[in-house]
C-alpha cells in the first residue's frame, strides 16, 4: 500500500515538473518576443529608420559642423586679416570649391579701377588681364505673362472674319500657362508643400491665387494624365517582373467630417538593367483584390514581401513569387538589436555574402550575373537553409527566433527563385525607396479628398517619381508634356512617357 502510494505521489510530481517545464518553456518564449516587440517599438519611437547609420544623417551633422568651422575661420579672418596675409604659407592646401554649373545664367559686374595712374610713378596703367570671382544667387518664384496673339482678318468681298484657332490645352480658357501648372504639380507631390502653403508663397512673388483654383488645376491635372499612366500600366504588364508594396493614406469618409484609411499599391519594373517604371495605384482598402485587378493580365515574376493579399495570386495564376531578402534580413536584424541573438547574427552574416555577390555582379549582363549567382550565391543560399533546418528543432516554437526562420524555411522556393534568372532582383528595396516620399508626404497634404482624388494624386505621382527614376527633372518634364499631351496623337503618345521621354526641340 505504501508503495503504491509511494509511486502516485511520483507521477504527480514528474507531471508537476513537466507541467512547469511547459510552462517556463512557454514564458520564456513569450519574454524573448515581447522582448522583441518592445525592441521594435522602441527603435520605431525613437531610433533612426534605417538597419545603418544613415549617411544623409552623417551629412547633417557634417554640415553643421562644416558651418560652425567656417563661421570660425570668419570670424578669425575678419580680426586679424592683415597678419594672415603676412603668414599664410604657400604650400599650405585650400579646400578646393566645386564650379558653378556652367548652364546657369551669368549676371556680370565689373568694378573699374578708380585712376588709371599708377600711384607709384605716376604711369599710364593697362589691363593684362582679369581676376574673376562668382558667388550663386537666387531669385524668388518670378512670374510672367505669356501673352498669345491672334490676329483677326477680314476679306472685304464677302465680309467673313477669320481668326486663328488657339491652341488646345489642359486647361481651356485658364490663366495657368503649362509651366505653373507643373510648378503647382511638383510643390505639391515632389516638395510635399500643402496648397494652402503654397498659396502664401505665391502671394511674396505678387500674384493671389484661391486654394479652390489651385485645386482644380491639380484635378485637371490629374484625369489628363491619365492617358500616360494607362500606357505605363501597359508597359509593366509586359514587364518579366514586378516589384509591389503598399502603404497606408487617409482618405476623407464623406458624411462624417473624419477620415479612414486607404492604401497606395506600388508597381515598378523589376528587371536589373531596364529603364525603371512605377506606377501607384489608389485603393480604398488592402484587399488582396486590388492587387488581382491590378495585375489581372500579368503572367511573370512578383517582388513582395508575405502579405497575404498577394498568396491568391501565386495559387490561381502562372505568377511566380520572389521573396524579398531585405525583408527576411530585417527580422533577425530586430531579433539582433533587441537582445544580441547569436543565432540572429550568424544569420545576418550568412545573408550578408548572398549581398555579396549581388555587389559584385551588379555591372554584369543578364547572362553573366546568372552564372556567377549560380557559382557563388547559390552554395551559399543552400547552406544557409541546410543550417536553419538543422538550428530549427532546438529552437522554441513560441520564440521569436523561431518565427525569422521559419518565415525563411517556409517559402525557401521563393526565397531562391532570383538565383533563376540574372535579371531578377534579391529584394524589393527599389520600389520601398520609391514609396517612401508618399510618408513624407502625406504628414503634410494629410489626406485625399475622395476616392476619385485619390486615383488623380496617384496618377500625378506616377509620372513624377518615374520621371525622378530615370534622371529626369520632374519641372521640366511636366512642363513639356502638359504643353504637348493635348495636341498628341495617340499613336505617338509613348513619346511622352517618363521612361521613353525626350524634350522638345
Amino acid at each position: 500500500m505504501a508503495l503504491r502510494e509511494r509511486d502516485a505521489k511520483i507521477i504527480q510530481r514528474e507531471t508537476l515538473i513537466a507541467r512547469r517545464d511547459a510552462e517556463l518553456i512557454y514564458k520564456t518564449a513569450k519574454i524573448d518576443h515581447l522582448t522583441q516587440v518592445i525592441a521594435k517599438l522602441q527603435h520605431l519611437s525613437f531610433g533612426a529608420r534605417s538597419e545603418r547609420f544613415d549617411p544623409a544623417q552623417q551629412a547633417l551633422f557634417d554640415a553643421a559642423l562644416q558651418a560652425d568651422l567656417v563661421a570660425a575661420q570668419t570670424e578669425l579672418l575678419s580680426l586679424s586679416a592683415a597678419q594672415a596675409s603676412s603668414d599664410a604659407s604657400p604650400d599650405r592646401a585650400q579646400p578646393k570649391r566645386r564650379p558653378l554649373p556652367a548652364e546657369l545664367l551669368r549676371v556680370e559686374e565689373r568694378i573699374e579701377p578708380e585712376s588709371c595712374v599708377c600711384g607709384s610713378c605716376g604711369g599710364d596703367l593697362h589691363c593684362i588681364g582679369e581676376e574673376v570671382s562668382e558667388k550663386l544667387d537666387i531669385k524668388p518664384i518670378e512670374f510672367s505673362v505669356r501673352r498669345t496673339v491672334r490676329p483677326k482678318m477680314a476679306c472685304r468681298a464677302c465680309d467673313t472674319i477669320l481668326t486663328t484657332p488657339t491652341l488646345p490645352a489642359i486647361i481651356e480658357r485658364g490663366i495657368a500657362a503649362p509651366g505653373l501648372l507643373a510648378h503647382v504639380l511638383i510643390s505639391k507631390y515632389a516638395d510635399h508643400i500643402p496648397l494652402n502653403r503654397l498659396i502664401g508663397m505665391l502671394l511674396r512673388s505678387g500674384v493671389e491665387l484661391p486654394i479652390s483654383t489651385l485645386s482644380e488645376w491639380v484635378d485637371a491635372c490629374g484625369v489628363a494624365l491619365q492617358l500616360l499612366v494607362d500606357a505605363l500600366r501597359a508597359e509593366l504588364n509586359r514587364s518579366g517582373v514586378l516589384h509591389a508594396d503598399e502603404t497606408p493614406v487617409q482618405m476623407l469618409a464623406p458624411g462624417n467630417g473624419k477620415t479612414k484609411t486607404a492604401f497606395l499599391f506600388a508597381y515598378r519594373r523589376g528587371e536589373m538593367g531596364e529603364k525603371p517604371i512605377i506606377v501607384f495605384d489608389f485603393a480604398t482598402n488592402r484587399s488582396g483584390a486590388n492587387a488581382r485587378r491590378f495585375l489581372e493580365h500579368y503572367g511573370g515574376a512578383l517582388v513582395v514581401d508575405d502579405y497575404a493579399g498577394y498568396k491568391r495570386l501565386f495559387q490561381t495564376t502562372p505568377m511566380r513569387e520572389v521573396a524579398c531578402w531585405a525583408h527576411a534580413r530585417r527580422n533577425f536584424f530586430e531579433l539582433h538589436k533587441a537582445n544580441q541573438s547569436t543565432i540572429a547574427a550568424e544569420a545576418l552574416t550568412r545573408i550578408g555574402g548572398l549581398y555579396d555577390v549581388e555587389r559584385e555582379s551588379k555591372d554584369l549582363d543578364t547572362q553573366a550575373r546568372y552564372a556567377h549567382r549560380q557559382q557563388h550565391a547559390a552554395p551559399k543560399a543552400e547552406a544557409l537553409f541546410d543550417w536553419l533546418t538543422r538550428l530549427r528543432p532546438t529552437v522554441n516554437t513560441g520564440a521569436a527566433s523561431a518565427k525569422a526562420i521559419d518565415n525563411l524555411l517556409r517559402r525557401k522556393a521563393a526565397f531562391t527563385a532570383y538565383l533563376d534568372d540574372g535579371s531578377f532582383p534579391i529584394d524589393n528595396n527599389p520600389v520601398e525607396n520609391a514609396i517612401r516620399p508618399i510618408a513624407i508626404g502625406r504628414k503634410n497634404w494629410l489626406f485625399a479628398g475622395s476616392e476619385q482624388a485619390g486615383h488623380r494624386a496617384a496618377n500625378i505621382m506616377t509620372l513624377i517619381q518615374t520621371a525622378k527614376a530615370n534622371g529626369h527633372d520632374p519641372h521640366a518634364y511636366l512642363r513639356d508634356v502638359l504643353t504637348r499631351l493635348p495636341t498628341q496623337k495617340n499613336n505617338r503618345i509613348g513619346e511622352l512617357l517618363p521612361h521613353t521621354w525626350k524634350p522638345a526641340s
